[in-house]
């Protein structure tokens, strides 16, 4: 048996730095959890990864870079997911040497700025959330997706640094006997969760976009 249906995120987790495209995630208040039921599959780590986007504003300068998920699990029942979780370490955010062309500039000077109190204040706020709040189907006729193949669309609660938001984003997640994995692109405003460059009216914030795009690959194992 094959079906799909959604999962994650991550999440989640971003960049804070701006970012390039259209297709938003949808926000909104923080919501209940969804009730997990259902046989448990276990977040793989090593095979899971997320990427993030973000440019100045006018796009240029673009950066990327990836972060790890650390931990998670999905439920699923009847083929389809019914709950779950996930965290991402945001110690684990790095920029990609690649996006940083600038003979003044290294990536390792970004990714220590985003991990500052500038942007994500690791120290103080280690670790990103993501918790599935409800699982639904796909209307490419009334959705968009920067993905194509989207089956579903996955809301949840997203948390950066002390605020939480739900986000709902279409994904393409394919459920097997003991497997399932998952693939999702959008885009988030990373002010909604407070994360600004100095003051949210600065010169220094203005000229990064508030868009961030995500991006995640998702593998669980049935446990």
């Amino acid at each position: 048996m094959k079906q799909t249906v959604p999962a994650f995120i991550l999440l989640l987790t971003l960049a804070a730095c701006g970012g390039a495209s259209s297709d938003k995630a949808k926000t909104d208040e923080k919501q209940e959890a969804a009730t997990a039921t259902g046989a448990a599959y276990a977040i793989d780590t090593t095979a899971t990864s997320v990427q993030w986007r973000a440019t100045h504003k006018g796009g240029f300068a673009p950066r990327f870079g990836t972060i790890k998920v650390s931990d998670g699990s999905l439920n699923v029942e009847n083929g389809a997911i019914t709950g779950g979780s996930f965290d991402v370490n945001l110690h684990t955010l790095l920029t990609d040497s690649a996006s940083v062309t600038e003979p003044d500039k290294k990536a390792s000077d970004l990714t220590g700025h985003l991990k500052s109190p500038d942007f994500f204040d690791v120290e103080k706020h280690p670790t990103a959330k993501f918790v599935i709040t409800g699982v639904t189907p796909y209307d490419s006729t009334k959705e968009k997706s920067l993905l194509p193949g989207a089956t579903n669309l996955i809301s949840g609660n997203l948390t950066l640094k002390d605020s939480t938001l739900n986000i709902t984003f279409p994904a393409q997640v394919t459920v097997n006997e003991g497997e399932v994995t998952a693939n999702a692109k959008f885009v988030i405003d990373r002010s909604a969760w407070g994360i600004s460059y100095k003051t949210e009216g600065s010169p220094e914030n203005w000229a990064i976009s508030k868009d961030v795009e995500i991006g995640f690959s998702l593998k669980a194992a049935k446990k």
